[in-house]
């Protein structure tokens, strides 16, 4: 028998009926007497689509914390790449790619121009000033706002505009490089802020970021938590969130909030080939943004504690030959003279297992214990060292300038 069987024109019109009571029934419309009635087939469908109607609206978490998220506008010292001549005549390099085969013919062109011959090395470049924009958030209702310090890095003015086109000029109380952070302060009262969540976000939540991409002020986007302690290599203490959220050039420093209206995170770093969002943003923690904060405000600078060693991974090989039973912990290579380590008996080849009773599995879990504690107070940590554990307690100094 072939399979080519043809239909009649009954059971198409009964086929056409059939798809008509499933769209009139997904519609939410009456189904008209003379259709057939819903099949098991029909059930599936309707309860298919009844999740749509429980994805979440931001719009109410988005009323409440939109007007503390401002735009940071700011004006960049730099050194324009030109020369005056003796005559008042000017030549400026045309804007090219570096390494650009015209490059170095613009330059000998202008090293030959009239004049250039006895005026000897070429003279300090005249300043000019550019433009950089950002995102930021008030943490209190007397005008400070968080931000990143790559946005505000070299400015020599910041303004900040607010979610109702208000501009103000903005101070810059404090900056950390280390963690990318800055503290702006704006004159006045009153001003509508959000606080920092005290829970970590969790992978699969859903979050929001808020903030200035391209200039485009007030702009929301949405995703969920991708991925926790992402370490991009951009310093010692990275532990970063990750995020689904589109997030573009201008978002720099702007907030991603959970669905209570918290800050979980400040956005700073996209992973792009191609310069522009795919999806993959990563979020300074508020219990970072927190810390730093803090210290900033009070101090203008962050100290950190120090103990002084250099560290190197334990290895499967490494941790073999010191009979530990798995890779973990750090390798002291060297205790720094005359540093809180190695005056409490740290030495060479010990590994340092845990702090505080905390596990320490690689060095940047103990950089950042130590980081936390604060210059004065003691540390606690778990050495192995000839087949045994044994503890030292030492006092934790200041992180030297430069460290």
């Amino acid at each position: 028998m072939s399979d080519n069987v043809s239909t009649s024109p009954r059971k198409r019109t009964a086929k056409w009926l059939g798809a008509a009571a499933v769209a009139a029934l997904i519609a939410g419309g009456a189904v008209e007497s003379g259709l057939v009635a819903p099949s098991p087939a029909h059930a599936e469908l309707r309860s298919i689509s009844q999740p749509v109607q429980n994805v979440p609206s931001f719009a109410d978490v988005i009323d409440q914390v939109k007007p503390a998220v401002v735009a940071v506008k700011v004006k960049v010292q730099n050194v324009a790449d030109r020369d005056d001549d003796e005559d008042g005549q000017q030549f400026s390099m045309p804007d090219l790619p570096p390494g650009h085969p015209m490059e170095r013919f613009f330059r000998q062109f202008r090293d030959q121009m009239p004049g250039r011959g006895d005026r000897g090395p070429r003279q300090e470049r005249p300043r000019q000033f550019g433009q950089a924009l950002g995102s930021g958030f008030f943490v209190s209702d007397d005008g400070y706002v968080v931000t990143n310090n790559h946005v505000v890095d070299n400015a020599s003015e910041v303004q900040i505009t607010m979610d109702d086109g208000k501009t103000l000029d903005a101070k810059v109380i404090g900056t950390d490089a280390k963690t990318d952070l800055a503290l702006l302060k704006v004159e006045g009262k009153d001003f509508p802020y959000v606080r920092l969540a005290s829970q970590k976000a969790r992978i699969g939540d859903w979050v929001m970021a808020i903030g200035n991409p391209f200039g485009l002020g007030g702009t929301v986007t949405a995703g969920i938590v991708s991925a926790q302690h992402r370490d991009i290599g951009s310093g010692p203490y990275d532990d970063y969130i990750q995020i689904d959220a589109s997030v573009n050039k201008g978002n720099s420093g702007g907030p991603t909030f959970n669905l209570s209206g918290e800050v979980v995170g400040v956005n700073t770093a996209i992973f792009s080939p191609s310069g522009g969002n795919v999806g993959i943003a990563f979020a300074i923690p508020a219990s970072t943004v927190e810390s730093v904060v803090a210290s900033l405000k009070d101090k203008g600078t962050v100290t950190r504690g120090y103990i002084g060693v250099q560290m190197q991974p334990v290895t499967k090989e490494i941790a073999e030959a010191i009979g530990l039973k798995e890779p973990k912990g750090v390798l002291v290579a060297e205790a720094m003279k005359d540093s809180p380590a190695a005056k409490a008996g740290v030495r060479t080849g010990d590994t340092i297992i845990a702090a505080d009773g905390q596990p320490i599995k690689e060095a940047k879990d103990l950089s950042r214990k130590v980081a936390n504690i604060a210059p004065g107070k003691s540390v606690s940590l778990t050495l192995w060292r000839e087949g045994k554990e044994r503890t030292v307690t030492l006092e934790v100094g200041s992180q030297p300038k430069g460290a």
